[in-house]
């Protein structure tokens, strides 16, 4: 990738990967307020200012160069996680499944609207304008339904695993839950050998096609 690529791409992904980082972090919080747990808004972290949810290391550099070494294959990042009080929850066991849904279901709420865009921007002439709104638009779609799909794996501490735990009898939950220190070795251990995009591949392009059937 020559330099006017990569800044080409920095460009088009940007504002995608931002927002479906942070949204995501700031449904989380929203959410548990609902359920009784003021943490994260006592934090002002329920925004949808960006600056109050970016770190620097996950939100910017991890997915700029994950982006670049494969070759806008692939996508992973993080935010500052949103402090979510299990006890304060007026239902813990219920109510965290809720909390950790909401995540990737603004990341599916994003990649339907991205998907509008992209709409409306295949209705105007080709422009200067439209031509790069449909570009970063597909993007959107695209880093929406990655993320939606890699955070509903059930490895903790990945959304997935936090439903997952939810849903499990107590006991096996306690167990299961001990297996969290070894869930970011594991992911990073499935992305270097590439076992992550046989498992994803089929999921984000079936994710995409429904949206795309859908809307476009």
């Amino acid at each position: 990738m020559d330099f006017n690529q990569l800044v080409q791409t920095v460009a088009i992904y940007s504002l995608p990967v931002l927002f479906a980082i942070t949204l995501h972090e700031a449904a989380h919080g929203y959410v548990a307020r609902h359920f009784g747990d003021m943490t994260a808004h006592a934090q002002g972290r329920i925004s949808l200012n960006p600056l109050r949810h970016v770190d620097l290391i996950g939100t910017l550099a991890v997915p700029l160069v994950i982006l670049l070494l494969s070759g806008g294959r692939f996508l992973f990042g993080w935010a500052k996680p949103v402090p979510v009080n299990y006890s304060a929850l007026r239902r813990p066991r219920q109510h965290m499944a809720w909390v950790a849904a909401a995540g990737p279901a603004a990341n599916l709420a994003m990649a339907v609207g991205w998907a509008l865009l992209l709409k409306l921007a295949s209705l105007l002439p080709p422009n200067f304008f439209s031509e790069p709104m449909a570009a970063m638009a597909q993007a959107g779609i695209i880093v929406n339904v990655v993320f939606m799909c890699l955070n509903l794996l059930p490895i903790l501490p990945l959304d997935g695993g936090r439903i997952l735990a939810s849903l499990l009898p107590q006991r096996m939950a306690w167990r299961y839950a001990r297996l969290e220190p070894w869930g970011l070795p594991l992911l990073v251990l499935l992305l270097m050998t590439n076992v992550l995009d046989g498992i994803l591949n089929p999921l984000v392009g079936l994710s995409h096609a429904v949206i795309r059937a859908l809307v476009l």
